[in-house]
């Protein structure tokens, strides 16, 4: 199973960007970050359903959706502030199976101030 995020680049603060992971399968879904010098934080998911959950840091400014006709999950973030700026990784797993654990490589987003 490879995930391949894509997406990012260099973005004034203020603007957006929509990031796009292509999955494997139509389980939940994952994106998280890692900022230069901290460790990795959940962003949000969203089940193959599509019900999702968000962390506190970017409610009301992320949005996640999928495509399951596409395999395709994506992150679309507005308002994006330079704290924003990190590796962005996707996740293809599901409670069902611990073993079913994929990552994709980062995508890296840059906020300048």
């Amino acid at each position: 199973v490879q995930l391949q995020a894509s997406g990012g680049g260099l973005v004034q603060a203020g603007g957006s960007l929509r990031l796009s992971c292509a999955a494997s399968g139509t389980y939940t879904m994952s994106w998280y970050r890692r900022a230069p010098g901290k460790t990795r934080e959940f962003i949000g998911s969203i089940t193959s359903g599509g019900s999702t959950n968000y962390d506190d840091s970017v409610k009301g400014r992320f949005t996640i959706s999928r495509d399951n006709a596409k395999n395709t999950v994506y992150l679309q973030m507005n308002s994006l502030k330079p704290e924003d700026t990190a590796a962005y990784y996707c996740r293809e797993h599901t409670a069902l199976n611990p073993k079913y654990d994929y990552w994709s490589q980062g995508t890296l987003v840059t906020v300048s101030s």
